[in-house]
């Protein structure tokens, strides 16, 4: 194995980090190395809220900069100041993707284009570019394994596949010290309420109908948001530059499964479930394996179990912070209801 990196002293770009999993991230870093900074440069669309960070603006070690990761000339001057790099800046929504595919396009593909550029004019020592299992499509049986082709169903997934190739493409041409994170689906605190557990828990709070797509039969394999955090710094320390590594949770949960858990947490009816025409493109089942990761001494810590009821009691304890994100989003909750409408 390759010498350990050190990310302590060290000055960090994080992408995105306004947003669920990178808030969660930097408050994981600052928390478990005293010594390191964090530059935190977020377009602030409207999945990014300074609210996730609010507990640590006022940190020394800690610098925002509102600013999209497509400016060149931004990322470039940000770049003369860090060592490492963590890009979680993306378009993640698949609905979204499907209503409007080319601002997904330009944000993970060509955003992603302008932070390699770059790159290849800095010092950093490592940057760690944050794909998604979905670039690798649905699996009937098995587990993609990382040298898999990829098959990405969704315009989100299809643009997290290109910027995940064009990643590992200036780390083959240019030698620069790239290495890929392809993490399953992730869940726990700041997570914005139009995904499927937030919405659902959020929902069943205020007494709403939870909307389950088809038969809720789809598999999706969670993970808590705090163990991909840890996983991140893990492959920071110990991946293998031009690498690619899953991180997975192990727990294949299906859609109506969650519906009905997250339901029980909540001491809610089981009657709030309502099934709703399916996605459009709708993959069946995502599946890692995620051996690869496990030889650098990484496994998830939380049980399921305990994670799912902290993150459940989260959003109980936090209404202010959803119900103003719900009450802004509003507007493309009300045209996706429509779209759908239109289908039946």
């Amino acid at each position: 194995m390759a010498e350990e990196r050190s990310i302590e002293d060290k000055t960090l770009l994080v992408t995105g980090g306004a947003g669920f999993i990178g808030s969660n991230f930097i408050h994981y870093i600052l928390k478990h190395y005293p010594k390191c900074k964090i530059i935190n440069l977020d377009k602030l669309t409207y999945a990014g809220n300074l609210d996730n960070l609010k507990d640590i603006e006022d940190d020394l070690r800690y610098e925002f900069i509102h600013g999209d990761i497509r400016d060149q000339e931004l990322v470039r001057k940000i770049f003369e100041r860090v060592q490492g790099v963590v890009h979680f800046a993306a378009e993640t929504h698949v609905d979204r993707s499907i209503l409007d595919a080319g601002e997904f396009v330009l944000t993970d593909v060509y955003g992603s284009f302008v932070l390699f550029e770059a790159l290849k004019n800095s010092d950093a020592e490592f940057f760690i570019h944050v794909s998604t299992d979905e670039v690798y499509g649905s699996a009937d049986k098995g587990y993609f394994k990382e040298d898999d082709p990829l098959c990405p169903s969704s315009p989100y997934a299809a643009s997290k596949a290109g910027a995940d190739r064009l990643a590992y493409s200036y780390c083959v041409t240019y030698g620069l010290p790239i290495i890929i994170v392809r993490p399953s689906n992730n869940f726990g605190p700041y997570q914005y309420p139009e995904k499927f557990i937030p919405l659902f828990v959020t929902n069943a709070l205020e007494d709403k109908n939870l909307p389950l797509y088809g038969k809720g039969t789809n598999v999706r394999d969670w993970l808590y948001v705090e163990d991909n955090c840890q996983a991140i710094d893990f492959v920071i320390r110990r991946g293998k530059t031009g690498e690619a590594y899953n991180i997975g949770g192990d727990n294949e949960v299906q859609n109506i499964t969650m519906a009905h858990k997250i339901v029980d947490l909540l001491g809610k009816p089981k009657t709030l479930i309502k099934f709703v025409p399916d996605r459009l493109g709708h993959d069946r089942r995502y599946a890692l394996d995620c051996q690869k990761i496990h030889t650098l001494g990484w496994k998830p810590d939380r049980d399921f179990s305990e994670a799912m009821a902290t993150t459940v009691r989260w959003y109980k304890e936090n209404t202010d912070w959803w119900q103003k994100i719900k009450e802004k989003s509003k507007d493309f909750k009300d045209f996706y209801d429509k779209y759908y409408r239109d289908r039946k």
